[in-house]
This record gives structure tokens, C-alpha cells and sequence, in this order.
């Protein structure tokens, strides 16, 4: 068969090479940074939930697990401190067998409305049972009831099965608190390194890393290429 004759496999798939946004939202300058990370980030996390973006707290959440294979997938910001970013997950999940394998993580924001991105890389670590206690309580019953039914990353039968473990945990808590279960808690993650990142015209857009070499010493900021 000649090589005109290969049929094309890409000809009726959905062609993404020619999308393409033109970034002119707005300038980033070295000027315009707060002196420490997390005073920034709150600063553009303030400025997405102004704007009324959706779930503006989203984050693609990357992680390692023993044998080195990567795995993301998006879990939702529930605060931010002096310690870190704080969420909340079953420890026995996939993401909590890995933190307990290798403790380190990166998560990343996307607020492409206003053309920026968020990076952040550090070390995760479990917060404490009370803390975790107080966040489950003012989550909605359901949801609580969702997080003791399910064994969460683990292969199950089918939707029916999924569904009788909730009915299960409902009428097994009917008429009292759901507990909290003993594998489902919170997590921080240390901001080690932060890259701010502002979309500008022609793909040559802003970039600012925080890093710092040890967590007692001073943060420096850096400009990177685009």
C-alpha cells in the first residue's frame, strides 16, 4: 500500500489543532506581588470568587504512588492558612493510599475566564481528627451519608449496589448524627513552590515563581519564560 493510501484515523476525530485563545485580560508585574505566596493566592482566589466564577476552589490535585506512576483528578480547596491548602477525602482512596506512600503532591487552579493558573507543589499531611470532625458535620447530610457509604476507589458491582450501601448507612444513622467515619478526614498541602501564571497576547505570558530553599529562610521571587 502506498503512502497516499493510509487511510487518515485522525480524519473523523474532533480536531483541536486549531483552537487557540488570544490571552488580554490583564498584566502581571513583579510590582504587583505580595512578598509571601499564600497572601497572593488569596489575593486571586479572592479576585475568581468576586467574579463569580464557577467552583473558583477546584483544583487538579497530582500524585505519585509507589511505583512511581502519576495520577490527577480535580478535589475541591476547603481553606487555606499559614499550613497550607486543606481538603478533605477517604484516606483509603486511591489519593490516600498514595499520600501515605509518598507524602508529596503538586494542584493546580484554572480560572480561564480571567486568564490565570495557579501552581503549587509541596508535602501533604493528615490534619487533625477534630478538625476533620468539625468539617464533616457541616457538610449536608447526604453527602455525609455518601462518605460513610462508600468505599470509595474501590471496583463495585453496579449503580444498584452503590445505591443500597447509601440507603444502608441512611437508615443505619436515621434519627442521629452520621459519624464520622475512621478513613475519611483532611489533608493540607505545604506550599514549597507557588508559580502564578497570567495569560497575555501572543503566548507571551506572565510568570512569577515563590520558592525558597528550607521553610524557616525568606521566599524569592523569580520571573520565568513563558
Amino acid at each position: 500500500m502506498s503512502a497516499d493510501a493510509v487511510p487518515d484515523n485522525d480524519s473523523a476525530r474532533v480536531d483541536t489543532s486549531a483552537l487557540r485563545v488570544d490571552y488580554d485580560r490583564a498584566e502581571l508585574h513583579r510590582a504587583d506581588l505580595a512578598p509571601e505566596p499564600l497572601e497572593q493566592f488569596d489575593r486571586w482566589l479572592g479576585e475568581a470568587i468576586r467574579s463569580g466564577l464557577p467552583e473558583p476552589n477546584a483544583m487538579s490535585l497530582a500524585t505519585v504512588d509507589a511505583e512511581g506512576a502519576p495520577s490527577v483528578r480535580v478535589v475541591l480547596l476547603k481553606g487555606h492558612d499559614d499550613r497550607g491548602l486543606r481538603f478533605f477525602t477517604n484516606a483509603d482512596s486511591a489519593k490516600g493510599r498514595e499520600f501515605s506512600q509518598r507524602p508529596q503532591a503538586a494542584a493546580c487552579f484554572l480560572w480561564k475566564e480571567l486568564h490565570r493558573q495557579v501552581r503549587v507543589r509541596g508535602r501533604v499531611t493528615p490534619i487533625g481528627r477534630e478538625e476533620s470532625r468539625r468539617y464533616f458535620h457541616s457538610r449536608p447530610r447526604g453527602s455525609q451519608i455518601a462518605a460513610a457509604a462508600s468505599p470509595q476507589s474501590q471496583p463495585i458491582t453496579d449503580r444498584a449496589a452503590l445505591e443500597h450501601l447509601f440507603d444502608a448507612t441512611e437508615e443505619r444513622f436515621s434519627g442521629r448524627d452520621v459519624e464520622l467515619p475512621d478513613v475519611w478526614g483532611g489533608f493540607v498541602l505545604s506550599i514549597e513552590r507557588l508559580e502564578l501564571w497570567q495569560g497575555r497576547r501572543s503566548r507571551l505570558h506572565d510568570r512569577f515563581v515563590y520558592s525558597r530553599p528550607r521553610p524557616d529562610a525568606p521566599w524569592s521571587i523569580e520571573r520565568l519564560a513563558p
